[in-house]
């Protein structure tokens, strides 16, 4: 059956005179599916050649083969000697919408936590926020700029699933010297932060149904992955010595997950005696504690808190660190330890895991270390956060007035304060249309109904002259709730 040329060419003209931006080419292309899909040129018939079309369209014929052909390789043509006709089978209903699917997300999903809003400029008091404005950039471009001078193409493939050797011998000579753990580059692994260490571990080392025992309040990243692993958590109490699970009666895990140098949120060191008792309950139930050192770096007083790693030889932990919180979070570059049997066991599965990359920011940072430049950076961010810290802690005693509690110890980016009987989700809310992102505390708590209220307040990303007023609308928007009783 032949197409009727009026029609064709009726059809064709008008898409073309309203081609807008498009070439002669793709509103030709266009054109002709249209017409395919809603049935105004019907299967198997035939189409005048490209010769007469171009001579009628006003075309060059290469502008016209080449949408014909492009038709043709999706099947919606048929091109031999014979001529072009139209493919069978791809007739379009004249309602183009489908009906809309029914989305049915995963049962798992349903136990993610609620997300964190993210956003640029980063909100004052935002928990785990570093000053990035303190960051040393026209030196870190300074040594990429060396890198790719350097190395150019070479860093353009795929590099070492587990990430650069350089990187990995800079984090296990900086480990030894300020965390006492001793490694080699073998037992390193390079993850895009912390979270994607702990989706490793779950990978790795647990099945679904495993039991993972998890800080609570705690860590919401960790709680995803076990989450999206089908994992079942057990939530630990958090006391003034950090992970309290004595004398509680809990499934046997599989997993551990403790933030044991400074909790988060709550900001407690787990005492010696219960790294100890940890260590020896993960040993006899055949379990793998997840050690999270997210920002041991900012200690204010007295000495580093030795990590699990290093307290006992085999000792089964796996250890998490991360640039996110010392450098700047979009670098996205975390690491993992792994004991020498597990490095050793679990090297294939991270080649089919992972798939190595940026490698040129590996190596840069792989030089920002071993040049002095980390260990310089850290000492001046220690002491511009211990500097906040103590101004934080001024502004809370004399601007908050409602009852409260400071549990966050001298460390880190950000204290916590425990409030009584508010609505902290709520105040949080209402807080952000003031640019202020304190956390609700009891976010952090498997079951946030059952958790204690408060407000996370971070102190990184914001300057001590906003403390004061900050706190002063805290209080206020608290007020607001309680009937102004403080």
């Amino acid at each position: 059956m032949n197409i009727p040329s009026d029609d064709f060419y009726t059809l064709i003209h008008a898409a073309l005179a309203h081609r807008g931006a498009e070439t002669l080419q793709r509103a030709l292309y266009h054109a002709l599916r249209e017409a395919i899909l809603c049935g105004r040129l019907q299967a198997e018939s035939r189409l005048p050649g490209s010769r007469v079309i171009a001579q009628q369209l006003s075309l060059s014929r290469n502008t016209v083969n080449a949408a014909l052909e492009q038709l043709t390789l999706e099947g919606y043509l048929r091109r031999s000697r014979r001529g072009t006709r139209v493919a069978a089978q791809v007739y379009r209903a004249p309602d183009r919408a489908l009906p809309e699917p029914a989305v049915t997300l995963a049962k798992r999903v349903a136990r993610l936590p609620g997300p964190t809003p993210r956003g640029t400029p980063v909100p004052a008091l935002t928990p785990g926020t570093p000053a990035i404005n303190y960051f040393p950039l026209p030196l870190w471009r300074r040594l990429y700029d060396r890198v790719l001078r350097e190395e150019g193409s070479a860093l353009l493939g795929y590099g070492d699933p587990a990430g650069e050797p350089l990187l990995r011998e800079a984090i296990a000579r900086h480990l030894a010297l300020s965390r006492g753990i001793d490694c080699d580059a073998g037992q390193v692994i390079i993850t895009e932060g912390a979270l994607e260490g702990v989706n490793l571990c779950t990978q790795l080392l647990s099945e679904p149904g495993d039991v993972a025992w998890v800080e609570n309040p705690g860590y919401a990243g960790a709680k995803s992955a076990f989450a999206i692993a089908e994992l079942a958590m057990a939530g630990i109490p958090v006391d003034e010595e950090g992970m309290c699970w004595e004398g509680l009666t809990l499934p046997p895990p599989a997993l551990i997950f403790t933030s044991p140098s400074h909790q988060f949120p709550y900001g407690s060191v787990l005492s010696a005696r219960r790294h100890l008792a940890l260590l020896a309950l993960a040993q006899r139930h055949g379990a793998w504690i997840i050690e999270d050192d997210y920002d041991s770096e900012f200690r204010y007083s007295g000495e580093p808190v030795p990590a699990m790693l290093g307290m006992v030889k085999n000792a089964p932990v796996v250890y998490l660190g991360t640039f996110s919180k010392t450098l700047f979070p979009s670098l996205r570059i975390g690491f993992m330890v792994l004991p020498p049997a597990l490095a050793n066991a679990a090297r294939p599965a991270i080649g089919a895991l992972l798939r190595g990359g940026h490698r040129a920011e590996q190596r840069t940072l792989a030089r920002f270390i071993e040049e002095g430049h980390y260990a310089r950076h850290l000492a001046a961010m220690r002491r511009l956060y211990r500097k906040r810290y103590r101004q934080l802690r001024e502004a809370i005693d004399t601007e908050l007035h409602v009852a409260h509690r400071v549990l966050a110890g001298e460390g880190g980016m950000h204290l916590t304060v425990a409030i009584d009987g508010i609505d902290d989700v709520a105040v949080v809310q209402r807080a952000r249309a003031f640019q202020l992102a304190p956390a609700a505390l009891s976010g952090y708590y498997l079951d946030a109904k059952q958790g204690q209220t408060g407000l996370v307040i971070g102190y990184g990303n914001t300057s001590a002259s906003q403390f004061a007023p900050a706190i002063r609308r805290l209080q206020h928007l608290i007020g607001q709730q309680t009937g102004g009783k403080a």
